[in-house]
């Protein structure tokens, strides 16, 4: 899939912020599922950090402040940010890039942004998700609450298409079957946020 993203990389650049967010859609789900999400948002603080170790998270952090010091300048805002999409971005098995990516293209980074169809935050979250798990009175401008929701949603997606990111990257933004959505996170991802730690590299 790679071949496709290469005529978008320079689209992602220049797209104003949010200009390609959609809108997950209503889907029934079974009872079991419902629980299972519902148990996976549910807003805790993080029991321990989602690095490996402290060199790990130096690491990352101080490259990942740098990419974004532009879009976020506060830097203890910036690194409380960076945090909390490592940890809810592990914690649901994805990348953390590729999360930046997808929020890159969602939201331009804006923690209060709305889509012309009721998408909320980083993630754009739409607000029937808090009602489908039973969790109407959730803040989806909350950061680690709309974290919480994206990553889950995404790891929920991701599930149902068997791992196959294109799909699952659609269903997310409510484009499923069309390239232009999943190639521009994709290219976020890559052309930005792709980071190999120096330490791993050499080992």
């Amino acid at each position: 899939m790679r071949r496709l993203i290469r005529p978008f990389t320079l689209l992602a650049l220049l797209a104003p912020p949010g200009a390609f967010a959609g809108a997950q859609k209503y889907e029934p789900l079974s009872a079991s599922v419902q629980a299972a999400l519902s148990r996976s948002v549910s807003d805790q603080a993080p029991p321990k950090s989602s690095f490996r170790d402290s060199l790990d998270a130096v690491d990352w952090l101080v490259e990942m402040s740098r990419r974004l010091e532009k879009r976020i300048p506060d830097r203890e805002g910036r690194l409380e940010f960076l945090r909390a999409v490592h940890y809810e971005a592990t914690r649901a098995g994805l990348d953390p890039q590729l999360v930046l990516g997808l929020i890159q293209v969602e939201s331009g980074f804006k923690k209060y942004a709305v889509s012309s169809a009721g998408a909320r935050g980083y993630m754009q979250v739409m607000p029937f998700w808090g009602k489908l798990l039973g969790r109407g009175d959730d803040n989806l401008f909350h950061l680690r609450t709309n974290l919480r929701y994206g990553c889950t949603i995404l790891r929920h997606y991701l599930d149902i298409e068997q791992g196959d990111l294109y799909r699952a990257l659609g269903r997310y933004n409510g484009s499923l079957g069309k390239p232009e959505y999943p190639n521009l996170v994709r290219g976020a991802w890559h052309n930005h946020w792709n980071y190999t730690n120096s330490r791993i590299a050499l080992r």
